[in-house]
Parts: C-alpha cells; sequence; structure tokens
C-alpha cells in the first residue's frame, strides 16, 4: 500500500530497534560508500532483491561503489525512506558520510524539521563542540514524532561537517493555515493534471479509504505545500555544490514530490541532476525489481531503489475495516 505518512509517529517499533542502529554504519573510516554488514529488520532478510541496488535510468542492477560514481553528480540530491524502517536510515547515512567525505555537500535539509525552528538554526555553527544530548536540545526536537535515535547520526555528521542544516518541512500552523484557505498557495502549472489526479488518489490510499472527500483539497494542498518548502530549503546557486533531502519515500518522488518544485525553479538546470533515491522494502513473493518501479506519464517515482528487508507485515488499515 502506498503511504504518504510512510510510518510517520509509529515510535513504539522504532525506539525496540534503533538502539542498535550505531552498528550499521560502515563508512564513517573509509572514503567510500559501504552497505550496512548487518539488516535490523528482520522480515524477509533471505530475499534475493534485499541489499540490491537497482537504476532506473539504466534499467539494471548496479553496485554500491557504481552508486556512489553516479551520485556525485547530483545537484540535488533526495535520500527517502520508510520512516520507522532502521535499515532505511543507516543506507542514508553511509550516502551522507560518503559524500562529506567527498566534500560535495553544501547544505542537508530535513522533513523532519518544521519553519518554527528556522530562526535558530543559522546560529547552530556557532555552537562548538555540542554532545549529542546538547545538539538535540539546540534544535528542540520532536522526539515523539521523529526518533532521535534515527535523525541524530545524520544531523550530527552534517554539524561535524559545518555545512548548512535547513528545515524542511512547514509548521502546525501553517498546516493549519493552507487546510483552511484555497488560496493559501500558488504552486499552479508544478504537477500535470494526471499527476494531480495520482496525488489525489494515493491521499485517499494512505488514509485507508476513511478520509471524507470534501477534505481531499485541502490535504492535497497541504502535500503540495510541504513539498515546496522542502525544495525551497533545499535551493543552492547556480553552480555551487550538492544539496541534500532526508525525507518519506512519497516526497522524493520524480513524479509527484519535490524534484518537480525544484525543477519549476531550476529552470535551466538538466532534470539528471536532481536525483531521488529511495530505500525499499521488499515485498514476499516479489522477485522482480521493475515491480517496485511506479511510473506516472512515462517519468519513474525514482532515479535508484536499494532493497532492504521489511519491518513489519502488519496491515495499518485492517483495524479501521
Amino acid at each position: 500500500m502506498k503511504s504518504i505518512n510512510n510510518g510517520y509517529r509509529w515510535v513504539a517499533f522504532s525506539r525496540l530497534l534503533s538502539v542498535c542502529l550505531a552498528l550499521l554504519f560502515t563508512s564513517s573510516l573509509h572514503a567510500q560508500l559501504a552497505a550496512p554488514q548487518a539488516w535490523q529488520s528482520e522480515l524477509m532478510q533471505d530475499h534475493e532483491l534485499v541489499g540490491r541496488i537497482w537504476s532506473q535510468r539504466e534499467q539494471s542492477f548496479i553496485t554500491v561503489s557504481e552508486l556512489a560514481q553516479e551520485l556525485l553528480g547530483a545537484k540535488y540530491l533526495l535520500l527517502g525512506e520508510k520512516h520507522d524502517n532502521p535499515d532505511h536510515h543507516a543506507i542514508q547515512l553511509n550516502i551522507l558520510t560518503y559524500l562529506l567525505q567527498q566534500e560535495k555537500v553544501e547544505s542537508l535539509t530535513m522533513e523532519m524539521m518544521d519553519e518554527s525552528i528556522s530562526e535558530v538554526l543559522p546560529a547552530l555553527r556557532d555552537q562548538n563542540g555540542m554532545d549529542n544530548a546538547a545538539l538535540k536540545d539546540f534544535l528542540r526536537w520532536d522526539d515523539e514524532g521523529w526518533d532521535w535515535q534515527f535523525y541524530g547520526p545524520l544531523i550530527a555528521a552534517a554539524y561535524d561537517a559545518q555545512i548548512t542544516i535547513a528545515a524542511g518541512n512547514i509548521s502546525r500552523e501553517t498546516v493549519g493555515a493552507v487546510y483552511a484557505d484555497e488560496n493559501a498557495i500558488d504552486v499552479s502549472g508544478v504537477l500535470s493534471a494526471t499527476a494531480e489526479e495520482q496525488l489525489l488518489t494515493d491521499i485517499d490510499v494512505s488514509h485507508c479509504g476513511q478520509l471524507p472527500e470534501s477534505q481531499f483539497p485541502a490535504m492535497f494542498r497541504v502535500q503540495q505545500a510541504r513539498d515546496q518548502a522542502m525544495a525551497v530549503s533545499m535551493l543552492l546557486p547556480q553552480g555551487e555544490g550538492m544539496s541534500v533531502l532526508i525525507a518519506g519515500n512519497y516526497h522524493v518522488r520524480q513524479d509527484l514530490g519535490v524534484p518537480n518544485y525544484l525543477a519549476a525553479r531550476e529552470t535551466d538546470l538538466p532534470r539528471s541532476r536532481i536525483v531521488a533515491v529511495a530505500a525499499l522494502e521488499v515485498q514476499e513473493g516479489e522477485t522482480d525489481p521493475t515491480a517496485y518501479q511506479e511510473v506516472l506519464e512515462s517519468q519513474p517515482a525514482y532515479d535508484y531503489l536499494w532493497f532492504t528487508p521489511a519491518l513489519t507485515s502488519e496491515d495499518y488499515c485492517s483495524s479501521l475495516r
């Protein structure tokens, strides 16, 4: 099932597993991109796709080192996740660490921080020597919504490298304003009519078919407002460095998500330099990598798929039926 929320606030699952997260990272001392040596998610670890990387651009599997080389050409790199899967955060950290070692990254944008913290972020570089607890406190981290043990290592890597850290999301107050006012944002023309129709369908599916149809337009605006905010937070001057986004898989989709809002603002930038990598859980019995790649109007959702075990087989909609 598609999930726009993608595991948001399912902290009970993540807390049990995240204590071992630090054991997953193998690239911190090496100038190479590496895969996790152990998987924390327990379901289908022996699935034949687990650990493999599928390039939608090349329609073939590629190695970790080949992916590393291909990512170096990105100006905007969007790293997707299922929020409660610890293996996805391990992959993100390995990629970010590698790119930081290559001195490619200028900024890191986090979906997990909203605009309410933006005013203090410029002062972060002046806060020298903060430990993990101090960094968390400085950022007023919402640990009930986003498990710090997942996201803290990513932020700490950026902080230690002295790169810009940006809040990508809109605040609860802005969500309310966008929800209530149909003229709150102007993103006309960013998505095609087909893409807009698909987004509305996915909003319905992600709410298990329980959302009243009257709320579809408001939820549609909120989703677009979030994607636009993340794109704006990622923007860099032409030709300078790389901007990285950490966000749910749905937000990083090339066909429906943040890349469209980046492309609308960076009209001279080749679309190939906006790169989306999704960490995806494997599905029982499905070993064809193309079955995981959704395509809308000839636009694949992602450029690269990195397959991992699944965290749970629970049907989150079953209790609502």
